[in-house]
């Protein structure tokens, strides 16, 4: 073999190696590296006993065994009986010796049909460990859970576990089109290679579902909200039967999106209006058609009479109509009709931010019991902080679905470090006082508050065909923490940063302690450098790459920043006070009061509820100027501070994702200054005061940044 033929091969394996690593996501299976646990894991897990032979639970064993040999270097061998002490038994309650049963009869009543068990039990006075739930998919999440034990190096001596997740549909919403770009999407083209489905099943399918069964996700819609109707004729139909074959062992059921339009455009008719006979019946035909194909379809997720879709109003119809009719085609097979409140039209001249409210709130209670409202965290459109929707909290006889988005279309695309969980985490915990102090989001939407039975968490996929799945090694996180936080609402993000990693980078001390605060820091640092003090869409325009707070041209009004940031020479802000919009009052009283006031409203929102005076004195003493730019810098300087915590990880880290990241972080950086510089200079004009000391000034002019364009920004198709 020639050096140079060596060099190619020595190169080539060893991209190999971290590439996986990469493609590996959170299920890295690292070796533990803690002889003191590596002992007691083995002593603890002598074998594996399988109770069951199903697809899932060949999964569940499959999963062990891997699990066992990579971290610990046990090559397993599978029993179907109980025989030695120290093993590890897993199987469904159904499948359980009636003595164990009898053990766990109490922690199989603290838990639902998903719910899992991970309990240390004596059986024939042997020690072993227990793993089960009420069905073969509940055993998948709880040996997923076991794993992470062993992941993150914690002891499995007097294990005692059970938990269920608190929401029923935990679900991606891929915004994936038949022809493979992803709307938002900033990682690769889409996972569904439709062209070669039905008979080619890439590998990648089973690894999706892997990583979601390992997080709880149940269902993925697998088309986007801007729908195509193509997806429900019988060439696409049978592709989707594939992915959902493909799925169900791991638990995860398949949706599409329905476009109101189709019986017009696929079945001949000449309306769809959902009070036509003919419609009704096309849509009860088509359903039956799905489900004799996929008797497990979860339902449809409409986006209708938003941005131009197709709805019933187009009828003369409501919201209600519209659901109602399609959920009467699912009921007879157990689907549900995601339906979402995303609404606002140009021809409403109300406060955009009010419109979905005005909308959906006097529906209340008027929708069939498996209609779900989806509902977006926050009233304009996953900015990078808004107070929570109005909604929640205001429909107590309806389901309310929370709809988050994990790509980040308006965070920095897959370029910037964006820990996502904090983000969610605030959201849930907002308090509504609907029924007094504690009536928090989370609990409207686990269906505690008003006792709903239909409950469930969408995220806006950021999963794409790049090796690493995310387009950014860190934004698999996002997802990661999406998953935990589905299943459990009330998670906090510092312990999902803290699990997620230990699982996929290591268990080091001195990466999980300062890079943990780095991700818990990051999603402030980008409102501060993005839209500090309640400031909120001031990106440019379409791609929503970049700052624009200068965009004013566009045909309709609420689609431009200047309807957002409203600056003048007064100040700026947008006052949705009593003497503005009156936009706080769709919140409870005690918000109401909250938000109304300048001086109680939370100074991270004060712009989006006021229009402040340039001089106008923040709690620091600042001056609203002076703050809004020392906070610009501030963000700035905490992405400088990002780099320099990850360029000290570099000896723990492997160098292929050590690298990657290093790079991203620069570009983020750069970008970061790109909005500190351009944001300040276009609102100086306004303010017409120096930048205070302490903040850079700038190198370009505001022409400068202004001529920029991106024609080819990825995710705006």
């Amino acid at each position: 073999m020639t050096a140079l033929r060596f060099v190619l091969l020595f190169f080539l394996i060893s991209f190999s190696a971290s590439a996986q690593k990469d493609y590996k996501l959170w299920l890295q299976y690292n070796e533990v590296n803690n002889a003191v646990l590596v002992s007691e894991y083995r002593n603890n897990l002598k074998g594996i006993t399988v109770l069951g032979n199903s697809e899932t639970i060949k999964i569940a064993e499959k999963e062990l065994k891997a699990g066992f040999q990579d971290m610990l270097g046990i090559a397993s061998e599978i029993k179907s009986d109980i025989k030695e002490e120290n093993t590890l038994i897993i199987g469904s309650q159904s499948n359980l010796n009636a003595e164990i049963k009898k053990e766990l009869q109490s922690d199989f009543g603290k838990i639902n049909e998903e719910g899992f068990i991970i309990k240390s039990i004596s059986f024939k006075n042997k020690k072993q460990i227990i793993i089960s739930g009420k069905n073969d998919v509940a055993v998948l999440y709880g040996v997923f859970n076991f794993l992470r034990i062993l992941q993150t190096n914690k002891s499995v001596k007097n294990l005692n576990i059970a938990d269920s997740p608190k929401t029923n549909i935990r679900i991606l919403n891929h915004w994936d089109n038949l022809d493979r770009t992803v709307e938002r999407g900033y990682a690769g083209f889409s996972l569904w290679n439709w062209q070669k489905l039905p008979d080619f099943i890439d590998q990648r399918y089973i690894d999706y579902a892997r990583a979601n069964a390992s997080i709880g996700i149940n269902g993925t819609v697998l088309t986007n909200v801007n729908a195509n109707a193509l997806i429900l004729t019988p060439q696409y139909l049978e592709k989707v039967e594939a992915l959902a074959n493909v799925f169900r062992p791991y638990g995860i059921k398949v949706y599409l999106t329905a476009r109101f339009s189709a019986p017009m455009e696929i079945g001949n008719l000449n309306t769809a209006d959902p009070k036509d006979a003919q419609v009704i019946n096309w849509w009860k035909n088509k359903a039956a058609e799905i489900y004799k194909r996929i008797p497990d379809f979860g339902g449809f997720l409409v986006k209708a009479n938003s941005e131009g879709q197709p709805g019933p109003q187009n009828y003369g119809r409501d919201h209600v109509d519209g659901a109602n009719m399609l959920a009467d085609a699912v009921a007879p097979f157990g689907g549900v009709i995601m339906w979402r409140a995303f609404v606002y039209s140009e021809h409403d001249a109300n406060d955009r931010a009010k419109q979905a409210y005005a909308e959906f709130q006097p529906y209340d209670g008027k929708f069939k019991e498996n209609v779900i409202v989806q509902v977006k965290n926050g009233a304009i459109d996953f900015q990078p902080r808004e107070p929570f929707h109005p909604l929640f909290g205001a429909m107590p006889k309806t389901p309310l679905m929370m709809e988050f988005q994990i790509t980040q279309e308006y965070l920095g695309f897959s370029t910037h470090l964006v820990f996502l969980p904090k983000l969610f985490q605030e959201v849930l915990e907002s308090d509504t006082y609907q029924k007094g102090k504690g009536s928090t989001v989370a609990k409207v939407v686990d269906g505690t508050l008003y006792q709903n039975k239909l409950t469930g968490i969408a995220g806006v996929a950021n999963i794409g065909n790049d090796l690493n799945w995310t387009g950014h090694p860190f934004a698999q996180a996002n997802w990661y923490g999406f998953g935990r936080l589905a299943w459990n609402p009330y998670l906090d993000s510092e312990t999902i940063a803290d699990e997620w990693l230990r699982c996929t980078f290591s268990n080091h001390e001195n990466v999980i302690k300062p890079v943990k605060k780095m991700m818990i820091d990051s999603r402030e640092a980008v409102v501060n450098y993005m839209t500090p003090l309640g400031l909120h869409h001031i990106m440019d325009t379409g791609h929503h790459y970049g700052p624009g707070p200068w965009v004013s041209n566009l045909s309709r009004p609420e689609w431009n920043p200047t309807y957002y940031h409203k600056a003048d020479k007064n100040g700026i802000g947008f006052d949705r006070s009593k003497k503005g919009t009156n936009a706080t009052a769709q919140y409870s009283a005690e918000v109401e009061k909250l938000f109304d006031n300048v001086e109680t409203c939370p100074e991270k929102d004060l712009l989006w509820f006021h229009h402040v005076s340039w001089d106008y004195k923040l709690k620091n003493g600042q001056t609203l100027w002076n703050g809004l730019a020392l906070k610009y810098q501030e963000g700035v300087n905490q992405v400088a501070e990002m780099q320099n915590v990850w360029k000290k990880t570099e000896k723990y880290i492997d160098s292929e994702r050590f690298n990657e990241v290093e790079m991203l972080l620069e570009i983020q950086y750069k970008e970061a200054k790109w909005w500190r510089d351009a944001c300040l200079l276009y609102f100086q004009q306004f303010s017409g005061k120096e930048l205070p000391k302490g903040v850079e000034k700038p190198t370009q002019t505001l022409e400068y940044f202004k001529s920029l364009k991106f024609p080819f920004a990825p995710g705006n198709g």
